[in-house]
């Protein structure tokens, strides 16, 4: 008898067995506009990617917030008036093309001290108004038979640097270590009690999210990752599962991340996200880890699925299956958002193999 979706992925993330299929999706809300207007076109349907294709997940964000949103004290030079800003008071402007933005504007840049830190106006991302129907939703895909995962991707690095930038953080963790610390140990407190929340509200995966590598090697070394977010990450988890046991905790970093990966372990992550295939040696990977955490993801974005043929497409996905699911453990997707370039034929060869 087929296994439900939920059934599907949490025997695969568990490493409890072989499941019926290796379970699937596609990326980080599965297409950029350019691709989802050719969605539209050749499908005809106006359903979400997920209910079309099927997924053996879904996904759950929090409520947007009600708070009212005013960072202009934090800037001594007024940000020009077409900036677009998150509730955590950094602010973007249209990028070249597509979904992409640049990150221009950060609130806590001129901060001086610790206590300047402290002084911002936090979001209020941990509201119980911002998670109400959450667990409403959560039983609803339950009773459908899928797996459903809690969003809370920018753990703590990348809105650390989004909120001070990128080049300042990196000088704090240097020279202004009491300020680096305010910065992660306030985000920290937040994402405690959001993790907590999604534990409650009952989702079967918590996927966090920091990049800490580039495609050439770390971002950071790992001496600072322990130094500054390794033990703040395993409190977060600690939270999550002090509350159910069983969540599986899934962790997101682009770029070459083997060194980071016992790391991970060690704090309690149980999925490792996305396996960036062109910089990094899936079966060497698989070998070595493949018994201790289980994998999301596989499927290059920047290589098979812009530029393979459909063909190509379906022996990568036999190809990162033996590579990364000899024994379960792998929930197969591609590594990222799909971009416009990506072939129609490509999307529909990919769910083709991960079905047969």
């Amino acid at each position: 008898m087929p296994m439900t979706p939920r059934e599907r992925v949490l025997t695969a993330m568990r490493r409890t067995g072989k499941p019926d299929r290796v379970p699937f999706e596609i990326s980080w809300g599965a297409f950029t506009p350019g691709l989802m207007r050719v969605y539209r076109e050749r499908t005809g349907s106006q359903l979400d990617p997920a209910e079309y294709f099927d997924f053996d997940t879904r996904s759950l964000n929090i409520n947007p917030t009600n708070k009212k949103k005013d960072f202009s004290k934090w800037f001594s030079v007024p940000p020009p008036p077409d900036v677009i800003w998150d509730e955590w008071g950094y602010g973007m402007v249209q990028g070249s093309m597509e979904h992409f933005v640049e990150y221009r504007y950060h609130p806590l840049a001129e901060c001086e001290t610790s206590d300047d830190v402290m002084a911002f106006d936090w979001p209020d991302v941990d509201a119980d108004e911002r998670f109400d129907g959450v667990a409403v939703e959560v039983r609803r895909f339950h009773e459908r038979g899928y797996a459903v995962t809690g969003e809370l991707y920018l753990t703590i690095f990348e809105t650390a640097w989004l909120m001070r930038g990128m080049e300042n953080l990196l000088t704090d963790f240097y020279h202004h270590e009491d300020l680096a610390h305010a910065l992660c140990e306030q985000l920290t407190a937040l994402r405690i009690r959001q993790a907590v929340k999604y534990a409650e509200a009952g989702v079967d995966v918590l996927r966090l999210g920091d990049d800490i590598a580039t495609q050439t090697g770390p971002m950071i070394s790992p001496d600072l990752y322990r130094k500054f977010l390794k033990e703040r990450t395993r409190r977060i988890i600690t939270a999550a599962k002090a509350v159910k046991k069983d969540i599986l905790v899934f962790m997101h970093s682009d770029g070459a991340i083997m060194d980071f990966i016992p790391d991970y372990i060690d704090i309690g992550v149980d999925i490792l996200n996305p396996v960036q295939p062109e910089c990094n040696d899936l079966t060497e990977i698989g070998r070595r880890y493949g018994d201790r955490i289980s994998f999301w993801g596989g499927i290059g974005t920047q290589t098979t699925m812009p530029y393979g043929k459909p063909q190509e497409v379906r022996e990568k996905v036999k190809e990162v299956q033996l590579q990364l699911g000899k024994g379960g453990g792998l929930l197969i997707a591609p590594s990222h958002i799909l971009e416009p370039e990506v072939p129609w034929e490509n999307v529909l060869a990919f769910v083709d193999a991960v079905r047969a």
